[in-house]
């Protein structure tokens, strides 16, 4: 199993150097941009860049299913199934701001096994396997020692949908007490997390193609990573990432009140 994690590794690797060509082609030319029904963005880069890394996995691996942001829908499937989010952060793409990444995962039976986040204009790349450890940009990563809320910092983003959740005054409760706190959410919050720089990352939303690269690389670093009701499923649409030492205090804080 860990030879085939190994391999399916190379791949994604191979796959994130693909969407790196592409969108940074894209982010220095300019992409056509669509709003979508949802009032999300998607450009022309998004399509390129779902497209080839698709046809990519039906050659090499035809038997896996694909599970990605644009073209071919959220539903994972039994057994393997990549999920692919060809530009995490759009907005800030379309923009002109150098914040965002192509989020690879191969998930077996629901569970992530590899994962790799890729943000060519900030020149960084996390990846990991299952037994394999956390590397950003080659070398091991590794999650802080933080053990107490007043030391720890912590990242949140969209307040609007903390409150629409009913849960701005747990998350007011978290920031009040941390030492530091950070605004964003997304991979960069999250590979902090998983390279000891940040303590705790909270996201109410995503998608299993913006959630599952995360938890492979935060997990194989040594961290934590559920939704709210602790529950380790990237599928599941929100995200509470740790060094697993704050976990269960973050989730009682988030549940509690």
């Amino acid at each position: 199993m860990r030879a085939r994690n190994e391999q399916d590794l190379s791949l994604a690797l191979e796959l994130a150097e693909r969407a790196d060509r592409i969108n940074t082609r894209f982010f220095h030319t300019g992409a056509a941009v669509t709003v979508k029904a949802d009032r999300s963005l998607v450009t022309e880069a998004d399509l390129k860049t779902e497209r080839e890394l698709a046809a990519v996995l039906a050659e090499r691996r035809p038997g896996d299913a694909i599970a990605a942001e644009e073209l071919h829908g959220e539903q994972i499937q039994e057994g393997r199934c990549w999920t692919i989010d060809p530009i995490d952060h759009t907005n800030n793409f379309a923009r002109g701001m150098p914040h965002y990444g192509t989020l690879i995962a191969l998930l077996e039976d629901a569970r992530p096994v590899v994962g790799v986040v890729s943000a060519p204009s900030l020149k960084r790349r996390w990846w990991a396997s299952r037994g394999g450890g956390a590397f950003a940009d080659g070398r091991p990563v590794r999650v802080s020692g933080v053990d107490a809320l007043a030391d720890a910092h912590l990242s949140f983003a969209q307040l609007e949908v903390w409150s629409g959740r009913q849960l701005l005054d747990p998350l007011v409760g978290l920031v009040s007490e941390a030492r530091w706190t950070f605004g964003s959410g997304g991979f960069l919050a999250q590979m902090a997390v998983a390279e000891g720089k940040l303590d705790v990352a909270l996201d109410p939303t995503g998608y299993v193609w913006d959630l599952a690269p995360s938890q492979i690389i935060v997990e194989e670093a040594g961290g934590r990573f559920s939704d709210i009701d602790g529950c380790a499923d990237p599928a599941r649409g929100t995200a509470v990432v740790t060094n697993g030492l704050l976990h269960d205090l973050v989730l009682s804080r988030l549940t509690d009140g």
